[in-house]
């Protein structure tokens, strides 16, 4: 896989035509869109249709389903039908729930169903949080690898990570999806993420798939963006 198809495009807005005018300018540069609730809350999936019909082949629904079982394999199943090609849910969900979003994008064909990723600890929290507000005994690489172990014993395709746990993941997890947010050059501003790093460390380190927000799309120039960041190698569309 060329270094083009690892690059996820976080569409960080609220705003329709801006994201679709980003998905024009940067989709002959990434391999991927990741959406969130800031589309899907006010215009509905069927924003995955305008996007697609712009250029964004892959669309990564990063809802993090967290509900009982039922719901949650009722929202794979939807996903499923809009051809949605990788998804998030918390891995805090407990096996019941993972089983259960498994057990439903099993019932799709291989070209249909979803990747399933599974989240532990937002980039935006740090040890302190995790221990002091969320009582957590474990140290954060501790907890992210149990839940990572558990969700992949589950079926999961894979599991989310900071640059900082991509090694550490990949140990536990073998050959499972390694997505990894919070990529920007070392000069960049963090915003509200706590836990970030550079692409080719992520990629060194194990990373499948890289999702790149606002370094990329504040950008005028997505090209320049990527050569900031290292990822114009490996026959990235020019």
């Amino acid at each position: 896989m060329n270094i083009r198809r690892k690059i996820v495009c976080a569409l960080d807005t609220a705003d329709l035509d801006r994201a679709v005018q980003t998905v024009r300018r940067v989709a002959p540069h990434v391999g991927a869109f990741k959406i969130g609730h800031a589309l899907t809350l006010p215009y509905g999936l069927g924003v995955i249709d305008r996007l697609r019909e712009a250029g964004a082949d892959r669309i990564f629904l990063d809802l993090k389903f967290h509900d009982i079982p039922n719901s949650v394999a009722l929202g794979v199943r939807e996903a499923a039908r809009r051809g949605v090609w990788m998804l998030t849910l918390h891995l805090s969900g407990g096996p019941a729930m993972i089983t259960a979003a498994v057990e439903e994008a099993h019932e799709h064909s291989d070209d249909v169903a979803p990747l399933l990723v599974g989240v532990s600890v937002l980039t935006s929290l740090d040890e302190a949080t995790l221990h002091s507000h969320l009582g957590v005994e474990r140290s954060l690489p501790e907890h992210m690898v149990g839940l990572s172990k558990m969700g992949c014993e589950c079926g999961l395709d894979g599991v989310v990570c900071s640059v900082q746990e991509v090694a550490n993941i990949r140990r536990a997890i073998g050959h499972g999806v390694i997505v990894t947010p919070g990529i920007r050059p070392s000069s960049s501003p963090k915003h509200d993420q706590k836990r970030t790093g550079d692409a080719h460390t992520a990629l060194d380190s194990g990373a499948d798939y890289l999702v790149i927000g606002r370094v990329l799309t504040d950008s005028p120039d997505p090209k320049h963006a990527l050569a900031e960041l290292g990822l114009l190698e490996e026959g990235v569309a020019s």
